[in-house]
């Protein structure tokens, strides 16, 4: 793996790197050899006061002045330094978080195409304007909801702080950025870019810390007008119970068991290979990764077999080698977590197919794995193992494969794999989720809203709809007429 120097990353707050007020820096180790890559900064309660009272300050001084056409600018020129800086960003967050940097390589470019989307979208920005009746005419405004607490989970932190930052930026919002204390650094490092392309002092501030202290003090924080967040649906629970008092806003992108479902009559050329990268790309740590394949009983074992052909078949290791496709897990700690599943998933009776071992040697790696298994009620296919390990189920009509693909408390994502259109059309309409792919595995593109049903949360990422999120409306009634007002008829 390539070698660099071991940099330690500050707090960005109000424009520059700051220390932290309590003085916490932690080491930042690499997930695929335990080696150290980064000492970084933990904010305490001090650091989110002075990040918030920045992002108002901005809010109340130049951000709050600068134009929509001068914010569109300055999107556009944070998207062209993250260009720019691609081949530093890709290595830094591969190393970060240990996934291929092949993968990374794409969240980069939807990065950059995430804040020109919305650099394009503030055009659309505006309200209306109608008579009500005799004398009178109406107008709305459009207006920033204020502050933005956003919170983003440790398996995108690229990627995931530009679906936050752009629609806020884009609405005029300031934004307090709370990156995972394990994955801090490429966030740090955007900011960073951001003041150097012009954007004002306090725009946007990034604290990393810990959830049940910074995040739940940012989040209940009165200074803070609107929370979105990404991560578990446990952790969602409670972002609800502590925005709940003093009432904020709240947007949640939450966990997911997404379902695959391949028919007797797909096209399994493409619908085999595509399921195994939708479970494996990102090492199955990914809120829509379609970890249930559902699969039509008359070609059950023959998709069984082939996935576990395909799963031996992936390339484990480097996260820097471009030939790698999986890198590494977040953690050994995380690793256990996921062998825990597959363990009690045996336990219950399924078959792990292939992989389900821990292997020798450094790092936080983790085989692909298939398990085959009769029902949907068991533990490793109701709950989010969030790792690379799918497990396969036999349905026997369409019906049936509707009632698996609904049965679980998630619905962030779907796909459907089918050589007869009309049925593809028929699940769409009928499976439980905020995005149903027909013969296609892709996920998340800009100006296509993201979001769940049901316990993965509510609100929608990266379409024109997220930026009324972001906004209020302000209504303004006038007179019009030049006869007094008299509503009581007490005028002499």
């Amino acid at each position: 793996m390539a070698v660099t120097t071991v940099r330690e990353y500050g707090l960005f707050i109000g424009g520059e790197v700051v220390e932290p007020a309590s003085g916490d820096v932690r080491e930042v180790r690499e997930p695929a050899t335990g080696e150290l890559l980064a000492r970084a900064a933990i904010a305490g309660e001090a650091d989110i006061d002075r990040a918030i009272e920045a992002a108002r300050g901005a809010l109340e001084g130049e951000w709050g002045k600068t134009s929509g056409t001068a914010r569109a600018r300055l999107l556009h020129a944070l998207a062209d330094a993250i260009a720019a800086n691609r081949a530093e960003l890709a290595e830094l967050e591969a190393r970060n978080v240990g996934k291929a940097i092949s993968s990374v390589k794409a969240e980069l470019q939807q990065a950059v195409e995430n804040f020109r989307y919305y650099g394009s979208a503030i055009a659309s920005i505006g309200g209306r304007a109608n008579p009500i009746g005799g004398s009178l005419l109406f107008y709305s405004l459009k207006e920033p909801v204020g502050v933005a607490a956003q919170i983003v989970p440790w398996n995108y932190p690229l990627m995931m702080a530009t679906w936050k930052l752009a629609p806020a930026l884009a609405a005029g919002c300031s934004v307090v950025l709370k990156p995972d204390p394990q994955t801090p650094l490429t966030a740090i490092r955007l900011a960073e870019l951001a003041a150097g392309v012009g954007f004002p002092s306090g725009a946007i501030n990034v604290v990393p810390g810990d959830g049940p202290t910074t995040g739940a003090y940012l989040v209940r924080h009165p200074g803070i007008d609107k929370v979105a967040f990404t991560g578990s649906t446990k952790t969602g629970g409670e972002i609800m119970r502590l925005a709940s008092d003093p009432v904020k806003r709240v947007t949640l992108e939450l966990g997911g068991k997404s379902p695959n479902l391949v028919f007797a009559d797909a096209d399994l050329a493409s619908a085999l290979p595509s399921s195994a990268w939708s479970i494996f790309y990102s090492a199955g740590q990914s809120c829509e990764a379609r970890s249930r394949l559902l699969v039509e009983k008359t070609v059950y074992d023959d998709v069984v077999s082939r996935m576990d052909e395909l799963a031996r078949a992936i390339r484990v290791g480097d996260p820097l080698d471009s030939d790698t496709h999986m890198g590494s897990l977040i953690s050994s700690a995380h690793r256990e977590r996921v062998h825990g599943y597959v363990e009690r998933g045996a336990g219950e009776g399924a078959t792990v197919v292939t992989g389900g071992t821990v292997p020798d040697g450094s790092g936080a790696f983790y085989p692909p794995t298939v398990v085959a298994a009769d029902s949907s009620s068991l533990e490793i296919a109701q709950e989010e193992v969030f790792g690379p390990v799918v497990t396969v189920i036999p349905f026997e009509d369409e019906k049936d494969a509707i009632r698996l693909a609904n049965d679980v408390r998630y619905g962030l994502m779907a796909t459907v794999w089918t050589g007869d259109p009309a049925r593809g059309h028929r699940l769409a309409a009928r499976i439980k989720s905020g995005t149903v792919g027909i013969n296609m595995p892709y996920t998340a593109f800009p100006g296509i809203p993201f979001g769940g049903y049901k316990q993965s949360g509510f609100g929608r990422e990266l379409g024109l709809e997220t930026l009324e999120l972001y906004l209020e409306t302000k209504s303004v009634i006038l007179s019009t007429g030049s006869r007094p007002i008299d509503p009581f008829g007490l005028a002499t």
